[in-house]
């Protein structure tokens, strides 16, 4: 049995898949399975896919029913204890594997492991922030403590032991977005997260992902489903009134009235910096201008300069 499964979902990334493939096989630590999960791909990303000839990747194909699915496939048939995802288009170092094993050997009680990323832009490539103390190499935290600024858990930097998927549940196939912090956050009501200061993944930006406008991006009630938990836990309902601000902000900007007045009554505006509160008042048209500068400073490496 391998020591890590790594789960692939794959949906149309024919110009990635390879060298996401690639960044996996080339991993110094090399006792792992691979499942690439072709989410119904309509270019030829699983034939590039299944020309690597590597016995540890093991193919699985399913009709497009979203990337939690695709995910939650991977983890049924994963053989291994310790469960690891990296999507299409992102690449690890390679001293992920070899980095979080050490650290399940030196703390096996932690269930749950994440890495610091980079980012690469199309112009540059830059490292988030964190509101995580940084006072030696790794850090046990609060998933919503430590995720104040940028989440402490990213999908393509993440080791969870299967059994966490037992307690806290799989992602959520109803979900097309949100899907991830949806996870966390069931994850993080449970377990703490054993965070590596050490960058050991590369996330690759989308631009285009700033300026979404349909109204399908958004999930009205995610945050609703954790309506009782949040008043039990500071750290949960701040971590929350931080993401309804986003989701305030990008309602604003598609001219959806009621989510934004849905989302701005729930926030405890305490919760938020004055610059936040500050946005939250502006018109849609500056806000708008304001993504655009968002756009230039994501580009060269200042990406949370605007609404952070």
């Amino acid at each position: 049995m391998p020591f890590f499964s790594v789960i692939i979902p794959l949906y149309n990334k024919g110009n990635f898949i390879a060298n996401t493939l690639k960044s996996v096989l080339a991993q110094s630590f090399p006792d792992f399975e691979v499942l690439v999960i072709n989410d119904g791909s309509t270019d030829d990303s699983f034939e590039i896919a299944q020309d690597f000839n590597d016995q540890r990747i093991r193919h699985f194909s399913q009709e497009n029913k979203g990337v939690s699915a695709a995910r939650n496939l991977g983890i049924e048939n994963a053989s291994a204890s310790y469960v690891c995802f990296i999507d299409a288009d992102d690449i690890w170092h390679d001293d992920f594997l070899e980095t979080v094993q050490q650290y399940i050997q030196k703390f096996p009680e932690q269930k749950v492991f994440a890495s610091a990323i980079e980012v690469e832009t199309s112009k540059k490539v830059f490292r988030p922030e964190y509101s995580i103390p940084k006072n030696k190499s790794f850090a046990i935290v609060d998933y919503f403590e430590g995720s104040l600024k940028e989440s402490a858990i990213c999908t393509s930097a993440v080791v969870i032991e299967k059994s966490v998927f037992n307690e806290s549940g799989v992602f959520d196939k109803d979900l097309r977005v949100l899907e991830d912090i949806d996870l966390w956050i069931r994850i993080g009501l449970n377990f703490k997260i054993l965070f590596i200061w050490k960058v050991l993944a590369r996330y690759v930006y989308d631009e285009k992902s700033l300026s979404r406008n349909d109204s399908n991006y958004f999930q009205k009630g995610i945050y609703d489903r954790y309506v009782f938990e949040e008043t039990q836990n500071y750290n949960l309902k701040k971590f929350l009134d931080l993401n309804r601000f986003s989701s305030a902000i990008k309602s604003k900007l598609i001219g959806d009235k009621p989510a934004f007045e849905k989302y701005y009554k729930s926030i405890d505006l305490q919760n938020l910096s004055a610059k936040k509160r500050l946005l939250l008042r502006l018109p849609a048209l500056l806000l708008r201008l304001l993504v655009k500068l968002k756009t230039v400073l994501a580009n060269i490496g200042l990406e949370n300069s605007v609404f952070k």
